[in-house]
């Protein structure tokens, strides 16, 4: 039986090195920590104690005939870190931090109702960053991953279920700047709180295509420009109370959504963002253009009993998104209707002209 123990100080027989005994790997087995500060395992048999003033404990039936020169101490210098080997490829936009984080299913040929997700980190900036992910619980603050991210980078947080979304709709992110070896910009040590909409991540149109996966993810910025987010997201709830405030302002003042000419019986609406709705902040495009075809559909529900009914949607030019999905929604619902390009005099080419029959 061997009489090695942690703390023995052993040397290898068929190999230079050897260290100190920190624990065990089985029956015949020990883990050795060499000067480096690695554990390695090694066979009980292949290890000789080296017992100070007494001569060595050979646990070997093999015991070696030549004794361990002194210089094998030599053969396994420390690694030195070589600094120049790490090159960070800095780009001019790099210098204005771009922070983000970003969910993505776990199977996202799924129904999203069976998928889990997964959490990353995005450093699009030339800084190293120390950071803290955290999300709040009851009145205090519990850290789900903390570290270092390199310049340019992303990295996996973590991997979630639904039974989390809960966890996740206060989450909290701290951040600080700096780059090695070279002289940089000073950037304010950054805290932003954030409120997720957990509901979108039952809705697979939620996860979208973006820079920095192959896959569709949902992608909130912490910081853009250097400047940090303080709210990126608005809740159903919040978006509702804000729809809500909207009605009763309308209520006090002229209606300019929908309107009646004054020479003919065609009605106006003007689906522009900014008509729709007085503030905008944390609703992605995608949020917005589906609040216009909301819009869209509701004055075409409320006059489809209007035979005749001439209505121009005003949608603008624009890179043509909200023009394309009208179009697609005559096409397909509303096969009955006849549409045309409003009066180009009046509108452009930026408004549509339904009739309904």
């Amino acid at each position: 039986m061997s009489n090695i123990k942690v703390g023995d100080k052993v040397r290898f027989l068929n190999t230079t090195g050897g260290g100190i005994v920190r624990g065990f790997k089985g029956k015949d087995q020990v883990l050795v920590e060499d000067e480096d500060g690695f554990d390695i395992p090694a066979l009980i048999r292949e290890c000789v104690v080296v017992g100070g003033e007494n001569e060595m404990q050979v646990h070997s039936s093999n015991r070696p005939k030549v004794q361990p020169q002194p210089q094998v101490q030599q053969s396994a210098p420390k690694p030195q870190p070589k600094q120049e080997e790490v090159k960070i490829e800095e780009t001019a936009e790099g210098e204005r931090m771009n922070i983000y984080l970003a969910y993505l299913p776990l199977e996202p040929t799924k129904v999203m109702q069976q998928s889990g997700y997964e959490a990353y980190f995005i450093n699009d900036s030339n800084y190293y960053l120390f950071f803290n992910y955290m999300n709040r619980h009851n009145n205090s603050w519990v850290s789900r991953y903390n570290g270092l991210i390199e310049p340019n980078t992303k990295i996996f947080l973590e991997e979630f279920g639904k039974e989390d979304l809960n966890d996740l709709e206060r989450i909290c992110v701290q951040l600080i700047a700096f780059k090695k070896d070279k002289p940089y910009s000073l950037k304010n040590s950054i805290s932003v709180e954030l409120h997720l909409d957990t509901v979108k991540f039952y809705k697979q149109h939620c996860f979208m295509e973006n820079d920095f996966f192959e896959e569709d993810a949902m992608v909130y910025p912490i910081v853009r420009n250097d400047v940090p987010e303080r709210e990126l997201l608005v809740s159903a709830a919040d978006l509702k109370e804000a729809m809500y405030q909207k009605v009763q302002e309308d209520r006090r003042a002229p209606q300019t959504i929908v309107k009646k000419k004054s020479d003919s019986a065609v009605l106006e609406v003007d689906l522009h963002i900014t008509e729709l709705l007085d503030n905008t902040n944390g609703l992605s495009n995608a949020d917005m253009l589906t609040y216009q075809l909301d819009k869209f559909h509701e004055i075409l529900g409320k006059y489809a009993n209007h035979k005749g009914q001439k209505i121009v949607f005003i949608h603008g030019k624009g890179d043509g998104v909200l023009r394309k999905a009208i179009e697609k929604e005559l096409k397909t619902r509303y096969k009955q209707y006849y549409y045309q390009d409003a009066s180009f005099r009046e509108y452009g080419f930026g408004a549509t002209m339904v009739t309904i029959k």
